[in-house]
């Protein structure tokens, strides 16, 4: 008895996650089709990635999987999990082009020097003065491995920041995720879900553990009308914490330079999202 009610439990569990696995999978599986990947593409990418979780997050007594481990762990043809594991990727040039956006931001946004008296970014020069800090003294703060001119044309180009009276430049902070840069665009996207995505399996699976922050306000039956207040209330709100976060997590990270224990990372981020549920399909 206690096997059949073990497995009629086991059984509500899976079918219960197989539903959430296919309601998030709705949003990419359209952004794929938009944007021309097909399902044998996709198919691919999942059996890598298969393979490389279970290599990776399913090993024993710290030894290297074998093929036929990964097999059972995956359904995976162990032909294939030879193939696939022989094969080395390398990380998309966005990854480190993001990387420096993003640390220039953060400094920008979050070191004293940079911030005017009310806190925020402050306008910077094209070249630093003895009057005053400018954009080379914070991109030579994160690195001495690109000019500043070709980080000054392509933000330029992408909106993140605008150039006004005397050759000052100013940050737009609305506007960091560029309109024109898919890559970087896509970069942030597999990266903030994953790590947002993380947190959610993560609470599944360590019921014993606390529970990491994933938290989000609902509501239907609303006017556009108030839509566009509660929009404009969460995007203001959401700023202002994400600024305060940045500048304290950017002094601890100062403090701990010389720490043999900082070897940990985190991600704060804030969601929006809507629709007319009387027009659109379910499929959010």
């Amino acid at each position: 008895m206690g096997s059949k009610v073990e497995k009629t439990h086991n059984n509500i569990i899976s079918s219960t996650l197989l539903s959430a696995i296919s309601w998030l999978l709705k949003p990419l599986v359209r952004l794929c089709i938009d944007k021309g990947i097909s399902y044998p593409q996709l198919r691919d990418l999942l059996k890598q990635t298969y393979i490389d979780v279970a290599d990776q997050s399913f090993t024993l007594d710290e030894q290297r999987a074998s093929d036929s481990r990964i097999f059972l762990l995956t359904g995976i043809h162990r032909k294939d999990v030879k193939r696939l594991r022989s094969e080395t990727g390398q990380e998309p040039e966005a990854f480190k082009t993001s990387t420096l956006g993003g640390e220039l931001v953060a400094h920008w946004m979050g070191l004293p020097e940079f911030l005017d008296d009310q806190g925020q970014p402050r306008n910077l020069l094209r070249t630093t003065t003895e009057a005053a800090v400018g954009f080379d003294q914070l991109l030579a703060g994160v690195s001495k491995d690109i000019r500043p001119k070709v980080v000054i044309d392509e933000w330029l180009r992408l909106g993140i920041i605008t150039e006004v009276d005397e050759n000052q430049l100013q940050l737009n902070q609305h506007a960091f995720v560029p309109q024109q840069g898919f890559e970087e665009k896509a970069w942030y996207l597999g990266r903030n879900m994953h790590d947002h995505f993380a947190a959610c399996c993560f609470n599944l699976l360590n019921t014993t553990a606390d529970p990491m922050l994933e938290r989000s306000v609902y509501y239907t039956s609303l006017s556009p009308q108030s839509i566009a207040i509660l929009r404009n209330a969460a995007a203001e709100q959401a700023n202002e914490l994400l600024q305060s976060l940045n500048r304290q997590a950017l002094a601890l990270q100062q403090q701990d330079q010389d720490n043999p224990q900082a070897h940990y990372r985190m991600r704060f981020g804030a969601y929006w999202f809507e629709d007319d549920t009387q027009t659109t399909k379910k499929t959010q």
